[in-house]
């Protein structure tokens, strides 16, 4: 299925033959309130690390150009950076590391008699601090002045690094009652250790890229949408976003536009350098796009 959209996606860049009026360049930024869910980890363990909500950012910078054969360039920068943690009930391993489990053992010392009991808690955080690169060539497909229609492939380009912290926090007591039968006492001793566990995000991805823009009949307001999706069956990456496009100012030198929507990214990768998520970003973003 991917392998057909790939290509047509080509037939298509290979064939067009519309044409731009004139030379463009096009800088623009978003932030946006990501909320962050979804499992991580290794093969046989993905964990659910609770993850925060983000502020996230992303700029971009295109090409336009009135050559048809030749595609537009459009390069953007993206994060996604986000913390969570939990306390560990099974058995987990990351970066070459294993993580222990939190429980409690009771037993008999086999010197003195006396009971013990031992506790363990493990606060597991995760750290993911990822970013991509988005290079990509693209075609203006059709362009009224109300509709506007691109289409293109990407290379992805991520980047990062993805921690987790173990802190594992041992308390031992012995009951000394059984030691001696009119004194009850015990002793308590704790100790703690930590497990830190990293693993690389290091890969490129190519993809297909949609966008359109549609104008409405109020002055100076469209509505747009884009999408990337993954041409390859190794992982399943998409994101796409949606929103209203203002004119904030218009004139002959720059306009300035004023960009508001919803963004949603999918992120499950599926053996990268050992690393598996299913993770999931989607928010409200801002932004502005100066159109030269």
């Amino acid at each position: 299925m991917k392998k057909t959209v790939f290509a047509a996606a080509l037939a298509t860049l290979f064939t067009v033959n519309v044409q731009a009026n004139t030379v463009g360049l096009n800088l623009g930024g978003q932030i946006w309130q990501s909320e962050a869910s979804g499992i991580l980890g290794e093969e046989n363990t993905l964990i659910d690390f609770n993850l925060k909500k983000e502020q996230q950012s992303n700029y971009f910078i295109a090409v336009e150009h009135p050559f048809p054969l030749l595609p537009n360039i459009r390069i953007s920068s993206n994060t996604l950076d986000t913390t969570g943690k939990t306390n560990l009930t099974q058995g987990f391993s990351f970066g070459d590391e294993t993580f222990p489990i939190a429980g409690i053992e009771t037993g008999t010392d086999s010197h003195t008699g006396a009971n013990t009991k031992s506790t363990t808690g493990v606060n597991s955080n995760a750290n993911l601090n990822v970013s991509y690169v988005d290079y990509t060539l693209y075609y203006e497909l059709f362009n009224n002045g109300v509709f506007s229609l691109d289409l293109g492939v990407i290379a992805r380009s991520f980047n990062g690094d993805v921690t987790v912290t173990g802190t594992t926090t041992i308390v031992a007591t012995v009951d000394e009652a059984a030691h001696f039968d009119h004194v009850h006492s015990a002793t308590e001793e704790t100790s703690t250790s930590i497990v830190k566990g990293k693993i690389r995000v290091n890969d490129i991805e190519p993809m297909l890229y949609i966008a359109a823009n549609i104008g409405l009949p109020l002055s100076g307001l469209s509505v747009f949408a884009q999408s990337n999706i993954s041409l390859k069956d190794d992982h399943t990456l998409y994101d796409y976003q949606i929103g209203l496009d203002y004119d904030l100012v218009d004139s002959r030198l720059v306009d300035f536009n004023l960009t508001l929507g919803y963004q949603f990214v999918k992120m499950e990768l599926d053996n990268l350098n050992n690393l598996y998520t299913n993770l999931e970003f989607k928010g409200a973003f801002i932004g502005v796009i100066a159109h030269f």
